[in-house]
């Protein structure tokens, strides 16, 4: 038998049965989204009505919600914030590059290059064990104790140092990860045509590798974001030290939380971000479930 095709120039609609199909998909859609809603609201004025019904909770307002004293401290805290972005920047290019350098030398076949591997391998080593508050330590309060012709004394500039050292150890295993899983048969197809290593390296397998690990990298940058407030305790005013300075003429604490609502302004569009890349490339649990 053969198929009867619909008359040419006659619009197609749909069957009576696929009609009911899309109105029950609507009707579940609204359902669950009114019942998504209403539980959200319950549970937000459940904890609401359960914070502000604390004996303590007086008390807890004025030191730490005080709107008045928020909005003096906002003006010096978000000049302090303005800081840590540009530190988070500049730390985030230069930590792409060399953790890509890092895990490049820890990838690099043969017996020659065993010198790089070992320098790559010790470093990761290091630098993942070390806490980054006692490198920041190190590097922003011993290396201008040296007293070193021609080295910088600025605590920010240290400050960055020691979150690019921390960081690339980590991106480096990730960009590591990523090579590595590749499949081998790239590397020799891309040989057989007559590529040089590095041209294989470059138009082969990095750009495979890079698209694979960019939802664990936009992770890291939420996480250098955040941990860009750690060079507050080289005595650098950013954001935190900002509030430290506000809070230390009332012992209020408000702008301690000022700052963290600024941080996390941040935070949510670029995991955000995150999240939405991660589902494109097939990482459907980097968000919550997958429906």
């Amino acid at each position: 038998m053969t198929a009867v095709s619909p008359p040419t120039g006659e619009p197609w609609r749909p069957s009576p049965l696929q009609l009911e199909r899309i109105r029950y998909r609507r009707r579940r859609s609204t359902r669950s989204m009114i019942i998504a809603i209403v539980s959200t609201v319950v549970v937000v004025a459940a904890v609401i009505i359960g914070i502000t019904s604390t004996p303590g909770w007086p008390r807890v307002q004025q030191t730490f919600f005080d709107p008045v004293k928020a909005l003096d401290a906002l003006p010096a805290v978000a000049s302090g914030l303005w800081l840590n972005i540009r530190v988070m920047i500049v730390s985030g290019i230069l930590i792409l590059i060399i953790g890509l350098i890092i895990a490049i030398l820890r990838t690099l076949r043969g017996p020659v290059f065993f010198p790089l591997r070992a320098f790559a391998a010790a470093y990761t080593d290091v630098f993942r064990g070390l806490p980054l508050l006692l490198v920041i330590f190190l590097l922003g309060f011993g290396v201008p104790a040296l007293r070193l012709q021609g080295l910088p004394n600025d605590a920010v500039i240290w400050g960055g140092a020691a979150l690019v050292l921390t960081y690339s150890a980590y991106v480096a295993e990730v960009f590591r990860a990523g090579i590595e899983s590749v499949h081998p048969s790239q590397r020799a197809a891309a040989r057989s045509l007559g590529l040089s290593y590095p041209k294989t390296m470059r138009f082969v397998v990095l750009p495979q590798a890079v698209r694979r690990v960019v939802p664990p990298l936009l992770n890291d940058l939420v996480s250098l974001q955040k941990d860009s407030g750690l060079i507050a305790v080289l005595g650098v005013i950013d954001a935190i030290r900002a509030a430290q300075i506000e809070t230390a003429s009332d012992f209020n604490f408000t702008p301690y939380v000022v700052a963290g609502a600024l941080f996390v302004a941040l935070t949510v569009p670029l995991a955000r971000v995150t999240d939405w890349v991660a589902r494109r490339q097939g990482w459907y649990g980097a968000g919550g479930s997958h429906l």
